[in-house]
């Protein structure tokens, strides 16, 4: 059914649809699944060619948060939760879900998924091009330096840089 609505729902549709009920500005070029399992908050904006899939579990956004051109969120079964003020630079990949790979010689397909979910708390500023993995958990006030890889918790407050993603040393906010 949610290929159904993907396929047959025009874009225009799914934007009017997002304004009118959460105030989210959906560009037509965005490619955001049409599901009970979305949510925004006030005032979220998504850019051209950004894909939001939320078949699986839930996805909540938090209020005023900003997804630049080319993202890619996907939510599993742990679900993805997204705080307040997200700024989102471009081509951004945020999941809550993963293959399970331990069996050698067997494709991915096979092996099923997993999915322990992801958190992003509020105020929090991530660079283009970084990459989120399932079981990711990004504490309020943190800031993750472009094209870098997360995959752990870390606390509120935190500069993140690389990969994989660790506190930057040296540096303290004020």
């Amino acid at each position: 059914m949610t290929a159904v609505k993907r396929i047959g729902t025009p874009r225009f549709l799914v934007t009017l649809y997002y304004l009118i009920k959460y105030g989210a500005k959906v560009s037509p070029r965005a490619e955001v699944d049409l599901s009970g399992n979305l949510t925004f908050g006030r005032d979220c904006t998504v850019s051209s060619f950004t894909k939001i899939k939320a078949g699986a579990g839930p996805l909540r956004i938090g209020s005023r948060c900003g997804f630049g051109t080319g993202c890619f969120l996907s939510s599993g079964e742990g679900e993805l939760v997204i705080g307040d003020n997200l700024v989102c630079g471009p081509n951004v990949v945020i999941m809550a879900t993963s293959y399970r790979y331990e069996k050698l010689g067997v494709h991915l397909h096979d092996q099923g998924h997993t999915s322990k979910g992801t958190r992003i708390g509020n105020n929090v500023w991530i660079g283009a091009g970084v990459v989120i993995l399932d079981g990711t958990d990004i504490g309020d006030d943190c800031v993750v330096v472009a094209n870098s890889v997360v995959s752990r918790k870390f606390p509120a407050g935190t500069i993140l840089q690389g990969s994989p993603a660790k506190p930057m040393r040296g540096f303290h906010r004020s």
